[in-house]
């Protein structure tokens, strides 16, 4: 059976009541499971995970991306994670017998209905990439959104869908289609938010460090403490464990200990386990975080 998994991310973070109607509305779509909702208010931003067949989940996510369009302001918004939209970023995942070229479809299709429907410029990255200056995410969001609004005006840019000008209340959306990735959090015990800054530059690929890995430094003001917020693209190349383990190598190097790791949605089984959940210090791990789990229990997909 043909699964897709969508994991889009709203700028909410703050307020439950608004992430729970956004919740609701994926719920209330006949045949799609929501597995996972989660939110910061540090980061100001809400990830959900849900997973069905392809044409349901699609359905979900406009329903989810429209209400989310209805109750968020983006031009009320702070939070430390870089941002470009209310709806910010809609991945489509393949599972199951899905293969990339289903999700690329179901990403174009849902993009296409979006701006259509709520008039909201979108850009096509990962495997949907329409034009290869959008393949990358950090580029679609390189300046936030007053950048992305600058690049709009230029006409150096143009969205794959939807207007030519961003509204500041909804701003745009990137919309993907990718394998699943591991979005993991070292949390530091130190509020030295230059040190979470030198050590995401050093292991991110771009600076030369470890491969498929993004990563930023971020002060989370509600515990005092500085993050060290990452984005694995292919746990196949960096592990959850190889990851940890170059953060604690700078941290120590630095006379700083880790606080705990955290992970953000769900993961593959062959990223994680209870065993590597506890060398990494994970703050909450059980069976239900790992994503064949459900996608067996719900559509016997083996």
């Amino acid at each position: 059976m043909k699964i897709l998994e969508c994991v889009p991310n709203f700028s909410e973070g703050r307020d439950p009541d608004k992430v729970r109607a956004v919740a609701a509305a994926v719920t209330a779509v006949p045949g799609v499971r929501l597995l996972d909702c989660s939110w910061d208010a540090d980061h100001n931003r809400s990830v959900l995970t849900f997973l069905g067949a392809p044409a349901d989940v699609c359905r979900a996510a406009l329903a989810a991306a429209g209400k989310a369009l209805e109750i968020i302001d983006l031009g009320r918004h702070d939070g430390v994670h870089p941002r470009i939209g209310a709806v910010d970023v809609v991945p489509f995942v393949p599972l199951g017998d899905a293969e990339m070229a289903d999700a690329v479809f179901w990403a174009h299709h849902f993009g296409t209905d979006l701006a259509a429907r709520h008039h909201v410029p979108v850009f096509f990255y990962g495997e949907a990439a329409l034009n290869p200056a959008c393949r990358e995410l950090s580029e679609i969001r390189r300046g936030g959104l007053p950048g992305l609004m600058a690049r709009l005006r230029e006409g150096s840019w143009l969205p794959d869908a939807g207007p030519r000008t961003c509204v500041e209340s909804i701003g745009a959306t990137a919309v993907g289609a990718r394998m699943p990735l591991l979005a993991y959090n070292i949390n530091l015990k130190t509020p030295d938010i230059a040190l979470a800054k030198r050590i995401a530059g050093k292991i991110r690929e771009a600076g030369g460090g470890l491969p498929g890995v993004k990563a930023i430094g971020v002060f989370l003001a509600s515990r005092g403490l500085a993050q060290v917020s990452m984005n694995l693209t292919d746990f196949r190349l960096t592990s959850l464990r190889d990851a940890f383990a170059f953060v604690s190598r700078e941290a120590t190097a630095a006379g700083v200990e880790i606080m705990e790791s955290e992970l953000i949605g769900l993961a593959p089984r062959a990223a994680l386990d209870e065993e590597t959940a506890a060398a990494i210090l994970l703050k909450e791990y059980s069976p239900r975080r790992i994503i064949e789990t459900h996608w067996q229990e719900n559509f016997d997909c083996r």
